[in-house]
């Protein structure tokens, strides 16, 4: 299993794109668990201790395609699709973050033990979501939070979205598509090739979870004052929707076991952007 190599996927090649994904998907195992009556699709790859990722808020467990293949030389890569986001069930009443975080972790419990602990990385509102399941899980051994949503301080985006809904046929709802991807999620244009848009459409498409006004709230600090757990914060250079030098100060708090770093040449996406540094950092964080 290997990493997904940017230049392979020109901003017009939507067929080889999703060749990739569907390649990347054949290369995972597929798993289902279900929690009081939604079921919840996890994916797997690699061999060692346990690392569960989860993705953003419009996102899918295709988050994360530049990374399984790093990640799981070292350890079993668990990936969902949350409750009510690409193909996994929607959340029964209510659907709430409380409900979404405890049929996360119910189900991740049922593949890998109760008991078992873990690593935990999230990114944007996953972020939010994984000091959530942290809490109320334990067993934590590191946590990654990659551009976390919650800390409720000013963002830095200039450029405001559009309602791909809304766009009239194939070309305008891939130009929509493209400048929500630049608007929020990647900073060098030459990164919105036909895999994040690929990856970024099927999840827009999928996603049945209002995440936004959780993302913009505050309650993160709070809950990693609760922590001993090594943390590390991560954030790309060019990330709109936080200013890093004051959020990650704020989150480190004076606390030795945890640190903060900025990734140069990235967005949101920090992941996908400028995956090879990523891949570094998070492995050697975790070890």
């Amino acid at each position: 299993m290997s990493d997904i190599d940017p230049i392979l996927f020109p901003n017009d090649d939507r067929a080889q794109a999703e060749a990739a994904i569907a390649a990347m998907d054949a290369a995972t195992v597929r798993h289902e668990a279900e929690h009081a009556g939604t079921r919840v699709v996890w994916r797997s790859a690699g061999q060692g201790s346990p690392l569960v990722l989860l993705h953003g808020g419009h996102g899918s467990w295709r988050h994360w395609i530049r990374n399984l293949g790093a990640l799981a030389q070292r350890h079993t890569v668990w990936v969902p699709d949350m409750p009510s986001f690409g193909e996994s069930g929607t959340l029964t009443p209510p659907a709430d973050l409380p409900h979404l975080v405890a049929t996360t972790a119910a189900t991740l419990d049922q593949l890998v033990g109760a008991d078992t602990p873990i690593d935990l990385a999230g990114f944007s509102f996953g972020g939010l979501c994984a000091a959530h399941l942290a809490a109320r899980r334990g067993r934590v051994a590191h946590l990654a939070l990659l551009g976390a949503a919650g800390h409720g301080t000013p963002r830095r985006q200039k450029a405001a979205m559009v309602n791909w809904r809304l766009a009239s046929g194939e070309a305008a709802l891939v130009e929509d598509l493209r400048h929500n991807l630049r608007a929020l999620m990647l900073h060098d244009e030459s990164s919105i090739d036909a895999l994040a848009v690929a990856v970024h459409r099927q999840a827009c498409e999928a996603t049945r979870f209002r995440s936004k006004a959780l993302s913009q709230s505050g309650p993160t600090k709070g809950i990693l004052d609760g922590f001993s757990m090594p943390i590390l914060f991560a954030w790309g250079e060019h990330d709109v929707t936080a200013h890093p030098d004051r959020v990650g100060p704020w989150w480190v708090d004076g606390r030795p076991e945890r640190q903060w770093r900025v990734i140069p040449d990235a967005g949101h996406w920090v992941q996908f952007e400028q995956a090879e540094a990523t891949n570094r950092m998070l492995l050697g964080f975790f070890g």
